[in-house]
């Protein structure tokens, strides 16, 4: 440190410490196409709805649940998760139906959409924080090695929280021909960590990108962005729609629920299959992270208000991330899709499926699980218990989720 350090400007000071995970900030033409979005206003995106980013509650409340022995216990699976162990044989032969998914854990998701492969969201890495020694660790191994999958037309990335945008994996996805669709403002990231500028395609909310036979849009979401403690809001979060000439498929990314679903579904919909985050809730964000009841009701209003198409529940199972047990969101998803009627997907992960097809339904989970109280589903007579009605003030969190 020399004698002048000490009068350089504090951002300035920040920006130095800033390590490669952390992404980088968007600026020059960047920024300047950001402020021109009609979703950024006041020097931040908004939400299509209000919602609270921060946790709301008592911090000492959150605090005794989430560090409660018998709690965090069910937090976590009770013995080894069963990863599909032929995943690359499996894939070796093209879809019949023209449309393959394969789950490779929260919401990483390799689609085979009509002779395209997209990857959504892929997160290879052991943790996910810019730390190695830090953070929320995997609860079951990766089913493929990355550089085993083959050719990957097109990575999909909802938003910028680490357990979405992985650095390792992109810096390996980088040397590959793949093209990256991101929002608005994500580009920053990627271009740190190697990715060509010609090989971005980054788009506001109901932009489009056409990658071979593949259009992708990106759609408006209910969350929030940012890699770090100083949160500006200068990326944007999204869910995608992605359309081959024959199939029509949906990610939600990171999302509360919010009517514009409905909105979505018209323009895009429906969908021969819906990827939709069901876990990471929690009544200390209710407007960022939707329940399992919450995501069968986005599929629903996805699909014009009644069953079709096969809903495939993501954002559980590999990272523990909130105060529910590990195996409530399939629990929650399984009993609200038998409620409505809706074909669901359960595949272990790196299981491949095809939604025309058989579909994987075994409740895999339940061996690694004791049995839950199901509150949503209360006994006759009895109204369902609801969340629980915050404290007021704010939780002093990252809440990088």
């Amino acid at each position: 440190m020399t004698g002048a350090d000490h009068l350089l400007p504090l951002r300035t000071k920040l920006r130095s410490l800033r390590t490669a995970p952390f992404g980088a900030d968007p600026a020059g033409a960047r920024m300047e196409r950001i402020r021109r979005s009609p979703h950024f206003v006041d020097g931040s995106f908004q939400n299509p709805v209000g919602a609270r980013t921060r946790p709301s509650g008592s911090t000492v409340e959150f605090a005794k649940i989430y560090f409660q022995k018998e709690q965090r216990a069910l937090r976590t699976p009770d013995g080894t998760v069963p990863v599909h162990p032929t995943t690359l044989a499996d894939l070796a032969a093209p879809p019949v139906s023209g449309l393959r998914l394969t789950w490779m854990g929260h919401s990483s998701v390799l689609a085979e959409i009509d002779g395209s492969r997209v990857l959504f969201d892929p997160v290879w890495g052991q943790r996910c924080s810019p730390f190695p020694f830090a953070g929320p660790k995997r609860l079951h191994p990766t089913p493929v090695p990355l550089a085993a999958l083959g050719p990957v037309d097109v990575v999909v990335i909802s938003h910028d929280h680490y357990d979405h945008l992985d650095l390792p994996t992109i810096r390996a996805l980088a040397g590959t021909d793949t093209v990256f669709a991101v929002p608005l403002g994500v580009g920053a990231h990627l271009e740190r960590w190697g990715v060509p500028a010609g090989r971005l395609r980054e788009l506001d909310w109901n932009e489009t990108a056409t990658v071979g036979g593949i259009r992708l849009t990106a759609t408006p979401a209910r969350h929030f962005c940012g890699r770090g403690l100083r949160n500006q809001q200068h990326t944007l979060w999204a869910s995608w729609a992605v359309a081959g000439p024959e199939h029509r498929i949906y990610h939600s990314g990171d999302t509360g629920y919010f009517p514009g679903f409905r909105d979505i579904g018209a323009e895009h919909g429906p969908f021969d299959a819906t990827m939709i985050q069901i876990g990471a809730y929690s009544e200390y964000w209710p407007d960022i992270h939707m329940t399992p009841a919450e995501g069968m009701r986005a599929h629903l209003d996805l699909q014009g208000g009644s069953p079709h198409g096969v809903l495939l529940p993501i954002h559980w199972g590999t990272f523990n991330l909130a105060p529910h047990a590990w195996a409530e969101p399939a629990e929650w998803t399984k009993d609200a899709g038998d409620e409505a009627d809706q074909p669901l997907a359960f595949p272990r992960p790196g299981e491949p499926f095809e939604p025309a097809g058989i579909l994987p339904v075994e409740p895999w989970w339940r061996p690694l699980s004791p049995a839950l109280a199901r509150p949503w589903r209360p006994a006759e007579g009895q109204a369902a218990a609801g969340p629980a009605p915050a404290a007021r003030g704010d939780l002093d969190l990252a809440g990088e989720r």
